[in-house]
């Protein structure tokens, strides 16, 4: 998908909310967990209850990888289940040797058809090249995570700066804001204007609202741009809206509140 084309879709909708499907087998209706493809089954209902009302998903596929061989197989199935209109993430925070980078990026772009991907920078530009050489994929990169653990290391000082800084300022380089987007907490609001100085024409992918308690108001605020340049994730405050037999319905009505509060801070 385009940059031209994601930008359609969030002004043709006015919503820039995307689900996140990290489906837990032991957080669905207790009616689905026994039944034979009871992630899938539940994947589908959320899709359809919540694709009006959002431009993307995202697959953390650690939800999927602890099923082993199975589990590979409902990821495949539920991607292929989502509309060709909506942008596909696969959040999987790959990274390494350029060789092996190159494998993950067939295997997520070609094999599983994803739209673009979650990578660790650490590794350094050798093991992020694989997957910016994909044309009508974006290469999600890590900048300032949403967990405590940021501290630890995105934080900490480095050169003229802070590390996350360097990070950003350096992979700008390596691709354009048409194929790179970096992953910005959203718990991390108080940064999001210095980062826009930073990286102001790219996407940027956030996650944290709801459960993890970021602010969606504060968010856009600061870091909106004239072609909203925000994609901000939200999971579990919407897949597990609802816990009966009614929990389509409710994740309908989550991501719909989601995004009627989205459409009032779009500025075009």
């Amino acid at each position: 998908m385009t940059r031209q084309q994601l930008t359609e879709q969030i002004f043709s909708k006015g919503t820039y909310l995307c689900v996140g499907l990290d489906t837990d087998l032991e957080k669905i209706p207790v009616h689905l967990r026994h039944q034979p493809d009871a992630i899938l089954a539940f994947n589908k209902a959320i899709i359809d209850a919540t694709k009006d009302h959002c431009v993307a998903y995202k697959i953390n596929t650690a939800f999927y990888e602890v099923h082993g061989a199975k589990g590979w197989e409902i990821m495949e199935q539920t991607v292929a289940y989502i509309p060709d209109t909506h942008f596909t993430i696969a959040d999987a925070k790959r990274g390494d040797i350029g060789n092996t980078s190159a494998q993950y990026a067939k295997a997520f772009f070609e094999t599983l058809n994803f739209d673009s991907i979650t990578v660790a920078p650490y590794m350094g530009e050798d093991s992020i090249r694989p997957f910016l050489e994909y044309t009508g994929k974006w290469t999600i990169v890590l900048g300032l995570t949403s967990n405590k653990g940021a501290d630890d290391f995105e934080r900490q000082p480095c050169g003229d700066g802070l590390l996350y800084e360097q990070v950003l300022t350096k992979v700008s380089g390596w691709g354009n804001p048409d194929n790179l987007m970096f992953v910005i907490g959203a718990t991390q609001a108080a940064a999001f204007e210095n980062i826009r100085k930073i990286a102001p024409q790219h996407f940027y992918l956030v996650p944290g609202v709801g459960a993890q308690g970021g602010s969606l108001a504060d968010i856009s605020s600061k870091a909106m741009t004239q072609d909203c340049g925000l994609l901000v994730n939200a999971s579990r405050a919407v897949i597990y809206a609802g816990s009966g037999e009614d929990f389509a319905e409710k994740a309908g009505a989550a991501a719909a509140q989601y995004a009627a509060e989205m459409k009032s801070y779009l500025i075009r």
